[in-house]
C-alpha cells in the first residue's frame, strides 16, 4: 500500500544526506584553500626576510639593481606558482561540485519518478492524465539538465584549455636572469 508519510521522509532523509555532504565538500575545499594561502604566506615571509636580509649587504647601487631584478623574478615565479595552485584547486573543486550536483540530481529524479509511479497506482481512475503529464515533466527536465551538464562540461574543458595555454605562454615570456644596466 502506498503511504505518502514514508516517501516524504525518505526524500527528507536523502535531502539531510545531500546536505551533509555538500557541506562537507565545502569545508574541504576551503581547508585546502586556507592551507594554500597559509603556504603562500609563509613564502612570502621568508622571501621578504631574505631580500630584507640582502638588501641590508648591499653596497652600490648595481648590487641594489641586480638584486631588485632577482627579487623581481623571483616573484614573479612565486605568483605564477601561486595561480597555477589555485587554478588547479578551483578546476578541481568544480569538478567535485558537478559529480555533486549529478548526483544528486540523478537520486533526486529517481525518488520523484518513484513516488509518481507509486501514487499513481494509489490514485483514483481519472488521473492518469495528471501523472502522465508529471512523467513527461520529469523526462523533459531530466533531458534539458542532461544537456546543460554536457554545455558545462564543454566550456570547462575550453576554459581549462585556454588557461593551460596562457600559463604556457606566460612562463615561456618569463623574464630569465635578466640584470638590469
Amino acid at each position: 500500500m502506498y503511504n505518502a508519510t514514508e516517501q516524504f521522509a525518505e526524500f527528507n532523509k536523502a535531502g539531510v544526506a545531500q546536505a551533509t555532504k555538500l557541506a562537507a565538500l565545502a569545508l574541504e575545499n576551503a581547508e585546502k584553500l586556507a592551507r594554500l594561502n597559509l603556504d603562500a604566506a609563509k613564502v612570502m615571509l621568508a622571501q621578504g626576510v631574505e631580500g630584507a636580509t640582502a638588501t641590508s649587504s648591499v653596497k652600490d647601487v648595481q648590487d641594489l639593481m641586480a638584486l631588485r631584478a632577482k627579487y623581481t623574478e623571483s616573484g614573479v615565479q612565486t605568483a605564477m606558482v601561486y595561480s597555477k595552485s589555485l587554478y588547479e584547486m578551483a578546476a578541481e573543486a568544480q569538478a567535485q561540485y558537478s559529480a555533486f550536483a549529478e548526483e544528486a540530481w540523478s537520486a533526486y529524479s529517481k525518488g520523484f519518478a518513484s513516488w509518481v509511479d507509486k501514487a499513481s497506482k494509489a490514485a483514483p481512475a481519472g488521473s492518469e492524465t495528471g501523472f502522465n503529464a508529471l512523467r513527461s515533466t520529469v523526462a523533459a527536465t531530466t533531458a534539458a539538465f542532461d544537456q546543460f551538464q554536457k554545455a558545462s562540461k564543454q566550456v570547462v574543458t575550453l576554459a581549462d584549455a585556454s588557461m593551460r595555454a596562457a600559463a604556457a605562454n606566460a612562463a615561456k615570456a618569463a623574464p630569465k636572469g635578466r640584470r638590469a644596466a
